[in-house]
C-alpha cells in the first residue's frame, strides 16, 4: 500500500507544490495574472478531461499498468522542461503532468479499494487521503525552498526523481491486479448507473468537500490579511486546514469500518462542520479564520473517506476505475466552482456574503442527502442509512 500512498502524495505534491510557485515566473508579465490562470487551469483541466478516460482504461488493462504509465508519464514531463531548460515549455510541462496525474491517481485509488478487503476500505482510504493531504501541505512549503535553491528547473527535477522513484518502488512492489471479466456496457447504461443515488450522494458530497476546502486555501489568507494577519500567520492559517484535513482522516476511516458511524451519517457531519467552519469565517478577527480553518479541515477530511469507501461498497469491481474516475471529476468539478461562487458574490458585494452562500449550499446538501439512506453497505458491516 505504501508506494500508492506515495502515488496520492506525489500528485498532490506536483499539483500545489508547483502551482504555489508559478507567481514567480509570471510576475514580470504585463498580462501575468491571466498567463498564471491559464498555467493553473492547464493541470486542472487535464485532470477534468482525462480522468474518466484513464479510469476506464484501469478497469479494462488492469489498474497496475495504468499506475506506472502516469508516474513514468509524470516522470518524462517533468524531465523535459528541465532538460531543455526553457520556461517557454512550462505550458507544455503542466499539460503533460496534469494529463500524466490524471492517469496514477483513479488507477491509485482503485488499487487502494482492490487491494484491501471490503471491511478495510474506510481506514485504507483514510490513509491514502493522509497521505495524499501531507502533499497538499508540504508543496508549498518545500516547492518555494526548491525554487528559493535553484528556480523552477530545480522544482520540476525534484518532481522527476520523485514520480521515478515511486514508479520503481511500485513496479517492484505493487501486485498486478487482473481486470475482471465485465458485460457489454453501452452508454446509456453507464448514464444509468453515474445516475443512481450510490453514485450522485457520495460524488455530490465530495464535490462540496473540495469546494470548500479550494475555498478555504484560496481565500481564508485574503480574510485574514483583512484582520491584521501577516503572511506567516495566514500561511499558518492555511496549514491548520491541511493539517486538520490530513490528521481526521485516518480515524474517520477507521470508525467507519468498525461500524461506530454510518455513510449517511458521517456524511452529513462532514457537510455541516465543513459548513459551520464557512460560517466561522464570516465573523471578524483573526479567531474566527483559525477556526474557519480548523472547522473547513475537519469536515473535509471526515467526508472524503466515507466518500470513498461508499463509492468502492456500491460498484461492482470492474467498474471501479470508471465509477472513481467520474467521482474525481465531479470532485474537480466543485474545486473549481466553489472559489467561482464565492469570488463572484464577492465581486458584487464582499466575501462574507460569498462564505455565506457556499455555508448555505452546504447545509443545504447535508440536509437533501441525509432524506434517504445511500444506497449498498459500507465497509465492516454498518448500515449506510
Amino acid at each position: 500500500m505504501r508506494p500508492l500512498y506515495a502515488a496520492g502524495f506525489t500528485t498532490a505534491f506536483g499539483a500545489h507544490g508547483i502551482a504555489a510557485n508559478l507567481g514567480h515566473f509570471t510576475s514580470d508579465r504585463a498580462e501575468s495574472l491571466l498567463v498564471l490562470g491559464g498555467l493553473l487551469a492547464l493541470y486542472d483541466g487535464a485532470e477534468v478531461l482525462l480522468k474518466p478516460v484513464f479510469g476506464t482504461l484501469a478497469d479494462r488493462i488492469g489498474p497496475r499498468p495504468v499506475l506506472l504509465g502516469g508516474l513514468i508519464g509524470f516522470a518524462l514531463a517533468s524531465a523535459a522542461f528541465v532538460l531543455a531548460d526553457d520556461t517557454g515549455l512550462l505550458w507544455a510541462a503542466r499539460l503533460g503532468q496534469g494529463a500524466a496525474a490524471s492517469a496514477f491517481s483513479p488507477a491509485a485509488s482503485t488499487l487502494v479499494a482492490r487491494l484491501n478487503p471490503a471491511a478495510g476500505h474506510g481506514r485504507a482510504f483514510g490513509s491514502y487521503g493522509f497521505y495524499k493531504s501531507l502533499g497538499y501541505t508540504a508543496g508549498p512549503l518545500l516547492g518555494g525552498l526548491t525554487v528559493w535553491a535553484g528556480g523552477l528547473s530545480l522544482l520540476f527535477g525534484v518532481m522527476t526523481a520523485l514520480a521515478a522513484a515511486v514508479a520503481i518502488w511500485a513496479a517492484l512492489t505493487v501486485p498486478s491486479v487482473a481486470p475482471l471479466p465485465r458485460a457489454r456496457q453501452t452508454v446509456l447504461d453507464l448514464g444509468r448507473r453515474l445516475n443512481q443515488s450510490s453514485f450522485l450522494r457520495p460524488t455530490t458530497a465530495l464535490a462540496c468537500a473540495t469546494a470548500a476546502l479550494s475555498v478555504g486555501v484560496g481565500f481564508l489568507p485574503v480574510s485574514g490579511t483583512a484582520a491584521g494577519m501577516g503572511p506567516v500567520t495566514t500561511g499558518a492559517a492555511v496549514s491548520v486546514l491541511a493539517a486538520c484535513a490530513a490528521v481526521t482522516q485516518p480515524g474517520t476511516g477507521r470508525a467507519l469500518d468498525a461500524g461506530r458511524i454510518t455513510t449517511r451519517a458521517g456524511i452529513g457531519a462532514g457537510l455541516l462542520i465543513t459548513a459551520a467552519g464557512l460560517a466561522s469565517a464570516t465573523l471578524p478577527g483573526i479567531a474566527p479564520v483559525l477556526i474557519a480553518a480548523a472547522l473547513i479541515g475537519a469536515g473535509t477530511g471526515a467526508i472524503t473517506p466515507i466518500g470513498f469507501a461508499a463509492l468502492a461498497a456500491s460498484t461492482p469491481q470492474e467498474r471501479l476505475g470508471q465509477t472513481v474516475g467520474a467521482a474525481e471529476l465531479g470532485r474537480e468539478l466543485g474545486d473549481a466552482a466553489g472559489p467561482l461562487l464565492v469570488g463572484a458574490i464577492a465581486t458584487i458585494a464582499t466575501l462574507t456574503p460569498g462564505y455565506a452562500a457556499l455555508a448555505l449550499l452546504l447545509a443545504a446538501a447535508a440536509l437533501i442527502l441525509a432524506r434517504a439512506d445511500t444506497a449498498g453497505s459500507p465497509p465492516g458491516g454498518a448500515p449506510v442509512g
